[in-house]
């Protein structure tokens, strides 16, 4: 009996598990997993790349010194001494100027070349002088080098040569010789004394004016004169007085600065016109004795002024008499002058050069200037400007009627006269006192 109840559970148990088992969905098949592969191993990574090393920078290079500039020397014959505050520092200056103008060029000069300072030595002897010592280019300073220089030219016709003030290579004037390489210069100083003789006269109480002249030939007569027609000019339109009544003297010394026993003393010759009246001095010497004169004079009571000339700085040796100076700028000219002859195109000319009328005391322009002196009165000063801008403007004091001193004519009323004229003025002017032409 027990054995059937237990055959009888066992039984029930099965059928239940085969209707439960009938009852689950069929079982899908599942695809194996595929492997998964390992994550990758990490590639070693390159390490940086170790840093080239950087070029150091180019050693600069050594650089060539720039070449030295070539040698070029001006030699120079100075008529007097190089520091004479006058004529020959004018052109000793000058040369300094195109030292520093033109690297390389190097100035040699000879002074005092005159016959009282070298008796029995001619200038193209000295000149000769600079030339075995390199000169490439020689320049006479004075009139009194002419023979000289001429001399020169012809035994060396290859070496260019400069002769301030002469006229050897003007083709128009009556002393022409053909040279290849000889020029001459010279600025309109007639300008400047004009302008020197205005302000003498916008000056002077006494209207009496001497004139301290060197020696006489057409260079000074010229000069002198147009010291005279600006004195006149002015004393009439600017002081509004009767130009007749202005006296104007001049006595020569005879040579362009004093040589003892050889020329008559410029201070005896100064004092003598400060002494009688002349209470205005104007110097055509080379030096400032009529300056210093008047300097003198002035502390000794006398109302008295002097103008000097030549040279830009003369007035500082005595500026409580100065009225002012005209003077000489012979720098561009000179420099000019070497850059030709560096560049192998110098050649013969005659050059009479003029104010550069924008700026007259433009040191690179301006052949000729004018520095007013402080003892020149504010009022004429004013009208002295006047008077140079109407020389600017074209106003010619040569022009007719202008008599000689002897009184036959010079030019008719409203002639003007040429250059060749004016350069070889043979006499005065009428109205001015004094010689004409040398004494035999």
């Amino acid at each position: 009996m027990k054995s059937k109840r237990i055959w009888f559970v066992m039984s029930f148990v099965l059928l239940l598990t085969l209707l439960v088992s009938a009852c689950q969905p069929a079982a899908t098949p599942t695809q194996a997993p595929q492997p998964t592969q390992p994550p990758a191993e990490p590639q070693p990574t390159q390490p940086p790349a170790e840093p080239q090393p950087t070029q150091p920078p180019a050693e600069p290079q050594p650089t060539q010194p720039p070449a030295e500039p070539e040698e070029f020397i001006i030699g120079m014959l100075l008529v007097g001494p190089y520091n004479d505050r006058g004529w020959s520092q004018a052109h000793y200056d000058a040369g300094l100027y195109v030292e520093k103008k033109i690297p390389g060029v190097k100035l040699i000069y000879i002074d005092k070349v005159n016959p009282a300072d070298r008796p029995g030595t001619t200038p193209e002897q000295l000149a000769e002088d600079l030339l075995s010592k390199g000169a490439k280019l020689i320049i006479f300073n004075s009139d009194d080098m002419k023979d000289g220089a001429i001399n020169f030219a012809r035994a060396h016709p290859d070496v260019p040569v400069i002769h301030a003030s002469g006229d050897t290579s003007w083709k128009e004037g009556v002393n022409y010789i053909e040279f290849p390489k000889f020029g001459n210069t010279m600025g309109r100083m007639e300008y400047g004394k004009m302008i020197a003789g205005c302000a003498a006269a916008l000056t002077t109480k006494t209207g009496q004016i001497g004139y301290l002249g060197p020696l006489i030939n057409d260079e000074t007569r010229r000069l002198t004169a147009s010291a005279y027609l600006g004195a006149k000019y002015c004393y009439e339109k600017y002081a509004g007085k009767n130009p007749a009544d202005l006296k104007f003297k001049v006595t020569w010394i005879g040579f362009w600065f004093n040589i003892p026993g050889f020329t008559a003393d410029p201070t005896q010759v100064a004092d003598d016109f400060l002494n009688s009246g002349y209470d205005v001095v104007i110097s055509g010497i080379d030096t400032t004795e009529a300056l210093v004169q008047a300097s003198k004079a002035r502390a000794a009571g006398k109302e008295v002024w002097a103008i000097p000339y030549d040279y830009e700085g003369a007035c500082a040796e005595a500026p409580e008499v100065c009225l002012g100076v005209p003077y000489f700028n012979w720098g561009p000219a000179y420099l000019r002058a070497v850059e030709q002859v560096k560049a192998g195109t110098f050649k013969s000319y005659f050059e009479w050069l003029g104010p550069d009328w924008t700026n007259i005391n433009n040191h690179d322009t301006s052949a000729v200037g004018f520095v007013f002196g402080d003892a020149l009165s504010a009022d004429a000063k004013a009208n002295v400007e006047k008077f140079i801008a109407e020389l600017a403007g074209g106003l010619n004091l040569f022009v007719g009627p202008l008599n000689y001193q002897d009184g036959t004519p010079f030019l008719a009323e409203g002639e003007v006269a040429t250059d060749l004229q004016v350069w070889y003025l043979p006499q005065l002017l009428e109205g001015m006192e004094g010689q004409s032409v040398p004494s035999n």
